[in-house]
């Protein structure tokens, strides 16, 4: 099913990173305060390209230095879309700025900046540990192709999805980028990567449950939640 809404509507499926937040957000403004959101805006998406591109630099520098280390190409090619595809998304109507939605959505999405690139334990082939990405990347892209343009990382209401991934998990998003990080983590494994790991998959959970929490007040959402029963995880989560 794919219903559509007006942005004024109550959404009845997610889409913001994975949810489009509704309620306790702010609306468009207009005059100065318009001006000042979208050079909010623009500044928010040149300091990503840039954080992504300082990353990325670093893990090619190290594939160079070891070019049968697949998963940091692979790791490269996750971040670059799940930031660059942010830089394109349209601009939302209502936002969430809260600070726990803030702090949860950015540390969620840059928790990258703080992985240890440099060799770690391997707890399996780097073969296997790049075709787990390789699987979470095409379910990425399968989640993103759902959204369309509606893929944000604040919890911001863009529209309304319930197509394609959003048939099976709630947040199939979450799902992809928890393949991804699991095939690079036993690959390159130590204690940084493992707690920078571990916040994050915390993070994605309070975010989880915050974008549903705001959103389970509208009973069209509701109904989804009867119709779609896991998460992110079928069976599990």
């Amino acid at each position: 099913m794919e219903p559509t809404t007006s942005l004024q509507d109550p959404p009845s499926a997610v889409s913001t990173h994975d949810a489009s937040a509704a309620g306790a957000v702010s609306g468009a403004p207009s005059g100065a305060g318009g001006l000042r959101q979208a050079l909010v805006e623009v500044a928010a998406r040149v300091c990503a390209a840039a954080m992504l591109s300082l990353f990325a630099y670093a893990a090619l520098m190290q594939w160079r230095a070891a070019p049968t280390r697949i998963t940091l190409l692979l790791l490269v090619v996750t971040e670059s879309f799940a930031v660059g595809l942010s830089l394109f998304a349209r601009v939302p109507v209502k936002r969430d700025w809260r600070p726990l939605a803030f702090i949860c959505s950015m540390g969620g999405t840059y928790y990258f900046l703080a992985v240890r690139l440099a060799p770690g334990m391997q707890l399996i082939p780097e073969t296997v540990g790049a075709g787990l990405q390789l699987l979470g990347i095409c379910w990425q892209m399968f989640a993103k192709v759902s959204l369309r343009r509606s893929f944000g990382i604040l919890p911001a209401n863009r529209g309304v999805v319930s197509r394609g991934a959003y048939r099976f998990v709630r947040h199939p998003m979450y799902l992809g980028y928890f393949i991804t990080n699991i095939g690079f983590l036993l690959v390159n494994f130590g204690w940084q990567n493992m707690l920078v790991y571990g916040c994050q998959f915390a993070l994605q959970v309070v975010r989880i449950l915050r974008e549903e929490r705001l959103l389970s007040a509208d009973p069209e959402y509701r109904s989804y939640l009867h119709r779609v029963r896991y998460r992110v995880i079928p069976g599990v989560f």
